[in-house]
């Protein structure tokens, strides 16, 4: 068995010599002790026992970057290939493939794997390690695995000028590009860190690079969340106002009423990590995006890419996820209508479910609450429906909607998406009440604490109000300006537009966030309808609730007045303070409006723009992209529509937040469409609008879901805070008791 262990001759010296030799050299060279302790700290810190192994395709740069990395640390460096196979089998790998064959090179490289030892060292694996599970699980048990991930473009163009001609599995008729395809799925397996490589990068760099992920897989502590209105002394001062990751997704709101953000910000990409996945699928942008954004302590990268993997899977239409259409001129939609109930929500809601139940405890019981204005109720019955048995025993719905606030095919979802652990209650009032009662439901202590010690139960948020459901919505931005880019509209580095009809300006915020990530998004413009609380705000500084009631309207989903996704962006712009935050929501609270000061309305207005439309412009813009491409707009997106041709200067490509299927708003649609008799059967409506054959098709699962609940029924309440409280006690009584 090989065995190779770090030397360390400092062991077999005595604490007190060793003493005596420091303080020596200290004194007498000081700059030469700080250079050695800094070099022995670092390895010995860094590394202990453990091992780094670099892992990835032929071609990656594994050997050079290991001996890097080795150097920096003053480490021992093995690489397979060369330290162990060839010495083993005395004669090079190449040889051996050639005279053994593909499937036996496996066997025996394996067995080989399955000797060897080592501890403390930067191990280089060869290419095809991970494709032997028992050799894999062997060594991954003594270190931390590196995935060198470089785009399979860039490989092909390097095993090319090497005049690389022979890997384990290539064989006539199957290319060297679908065998590097094939080994992607051995290396998602294995790795616990992702170091994404692109094309223009030296080995120096990507060896920082791999410090400075291990260094973040080791320590947690970096990546923490506070609320927004928690203030700088508070933070130096409670080390409990800290929250990781996984608390977050559970708690949903911060315990002072504010939201939770990540202390230190979100990664910066570079330009040649972003250039790296022009080339990626949807799910492979996710994950990458995402692993950056959640820390492995919280979720480990392999459970990560298997939740991905399952949440835009199958549950989506489109091969794509988020298709970009050209629409016309320097106007482009992104479709985010193709998951399970067709709205944009489904993007973090078939994710958000996974993430939560991977996080809780196993010792208690959860009880989601929703507030919706219409697509979120569904898309939270629907992502918490595809959890495994034993999850869904554990955790319970409960969505609260407008009674009258939604289209009747919104509500023959959230009808249709009820289950036993899942219930929808529609309430004799607006958005607002809903997400206001939610809020003060979740900081009643009193009630909070009761259902706790009665039923073991604890409430969490699946709004947007959730970090968890905000996140994923940065991955579909990102990958829009990467599609465009795909598709030769524009180069990187040039500037898009990005236009989002906006109500609790979460998807607008995911936008702005995506810009500081490194997409070059120049101005997020906010969409609104009637109820354009949010485009005076953006154009004044001023928000003002006061005399304003809510308009019912065509679209929905952004009837709403109090913007909570607004305190996230507030909070950013204005360096963390947390104590303005505290003064500026609870004046909106108490006194219905608040004022911005000038240096911070200047800030928001570098960033964002603001328009507005009326039903009467929404019903005509649907007709009239209708007339002049045969494309129909459901209403949300006709407003982003209406305000983009007013607001952009057709200076650079626009991106438009296609939201949700036209399907889901058929009256709506048809009284754009001028047809004169529209019954009121939404069965009916949906079938009438199939037989125009527009662009895009009816929705796939809306049809299935009005099928099966034409009869379905659902409860109505009082906007009353103790009904919805007694709402709360049934289900969990009923489910969990």
């Amino acid at each position: 068995m090989f065995h190779i262990f770090q030397y360390r001759p400092l062991r077999l010296i005595t604490q007190k010599s060793l003493s005596r030799m420091c303080l020596k050299l200290m004194l007498s060279r000081p700059v030469a002790f700080a250079q050695i302790w800094n070099s022995w700290f670092s390895s010995h810190s860094l590394l202990g026992n453990k091992n780094i192994i670099l892992m990835g395709p032929p071609g990656a740069g594994k050997t050079t970057i290991g001996r890097i990395v080795g150097r920096k640390l003053d480490c021992p460096v093995i690489d397979i290939d060369d330290d162990v196979l060839e010495t083993t089998w005395k004669m090079s790998v190449s040889e051996k493939l050639q005279d053994i064959g593909y499937e036996e090179f496996l066997e025996e490289e394996g067995k080989a794997l399955l000797k060897f030892s080592a501890s403390g060292s930067v191990i280089s694996l060869s290419g095809s390690n991970p494709m032997h599970a028992a050799g894999m699980q062997h060594v991954k048990k003594d270190g931390i695995v590196v995935y060198l991930d470089v785009p399979t473009t860039v490989i092909m163009s390097r095993l090319k000028s090497m005049q690389v001609d022979r890997i384990v599995g290539l064989s006539p008729g199957i290319s060297l590009k679908d065998i590097l395809q094939f080994r992607k799925q051995f290396y998602n397996r294995w790795y616990d860190i992702r170091v994404f490589c692109g094309e223009d990068i030296t080995a120096e760099i990507v060896a920082e690079k791999v410090l400075d992920a291990v260094k973040r897989y080791q320590d947690s502590e970096l990546e923490t969340f506070i609320s927004t209105r928690c203030s700088w002394s508070r933070r130096s001062m409670e080390k409990d106002s800290r929250k990781y990751f996984s608390d977050v997704v559970i708690q949903g709101l911060a315990p002072d009423g504010g939201l939770f953000v990540p202390e230190r910000g979100l990664p910066k990409f570079t330009a040649g990590e972003w250039q790296g996945l022009i080339e990626a699928t949807y799910i492979e942008r996710a994950q990458v995006i995402l692993e950056r954004c959640i820390h492995p302590a919280d979720i480990p990268a392999s459970k990560l890419a298997e939740i991905i993997g399952i949440a835009y899977g199958e549950n989506f239409s489109c091969s794509k996820v988020a298709p970009v259409r050209h629409l016309a001129g320097n106007q482009f939609l992104l479709e985010l209508f193709h998951g399970p109930t067709a709205s944009f929500k489904d993007f973090a809601l078939q994710l958000m479910p996974h993430l939560f139940a991977y996080c809780i405890p196993r010792s208690c019981n959860y009880l989601i609450l929703v507030a919706t204005s219409g697509d979120t109720g569904s898309a939270v019955l629907n992502g918490f429906s595809h959890l495994n048995d034993i999850d869904k025993q554990r955790i319970a719905v409960m969505n609260f909607f407008p009674e009258d606030g939604v289209s009747p095919i919104q509500k023959s979802q959230m009808i249709g998406c009820q289950k036993e652990n899942a219930r929808s209650v529609g309430v004799k009032s607006d958005f607002d009440f809903c997400q206001t009662a939610i809020k003060q439901i979740f900081t009643n202590s009193d009630f909070t604490g009761f259902l706790t010690v009665e039923y073991g139960t604890a409430l969490a948020a699946a709004n947007s109000i959730n970090w968890a459901r905000l996140l994923p919505q940065i991955v579909y931005h990102a990958s829009a300006y990467l599609d465009l880019v795909h598709q030769n509209i524009i180069p990187f580095g040039s500037p898009i537009d990005i236009c989002i009809p906006t109500g609790n300006f979460g998807n607008i915020l995911a936008a702005f966030y995506a810009k500081m990530m490194g997409i070059p998004i120049r101005k997020c413009i906010c969409a609104s309808n009637e109820n354009n609380v949010l485009t005076d705000f953006i154009r004044t500084g001023v928000y003002d609730l006061r005399g304003r009631k809510l308009i019912s309207t065509f679209s929905p989903a952004v009837d709403i007045l109090k913007s909570s996704n607004l305190e996230r962006y507030l909070h950013l712009i204005a360096n963390e303070d947390g104590q303005l935050m505290t003064q500026l929501f609870n004046q909106l609270e108490n006194q219905g409006h608040f004022q911005l000061q000038r240096d911070l309305l200047e800030k928001l207005q570098q960033d964002l723009m603001a328009g507005f439309c009326s039903d009467e412009e929404c019903l005509a813009a649907i007709h009239s992209v209708y007339s002049t491409t045969g494309y129909i707009l459901d209403t949300h997106t006709a407003v982003a529509k209406v305000v983009a041709d007013r607001l952009q200067d057709r200076t650079c490509p626009i991106i438009i937040s296609s939201t949700a299927h036209y399907s889901k708003f058929a009256p709506a649609i048809l009284q754009a469409l001028r047809i004169a008799e529209i019954n009121q059967n939404p069965l009916s409506q949906l079938h009438l609008l199939s037989s125009y054959g527009a662009l895009p098709p009816i929705h796939w699962g809306l049809l299935e879901t009005l099928k099966k609940t034409e009869n379905g029924d659902h409860q109505v309440c009082a906007a009353d805070m103790n009904v919805l409280m007694h709402h709360i006690e049934i289900l969990i009584q009923n489910h969990f008791m």
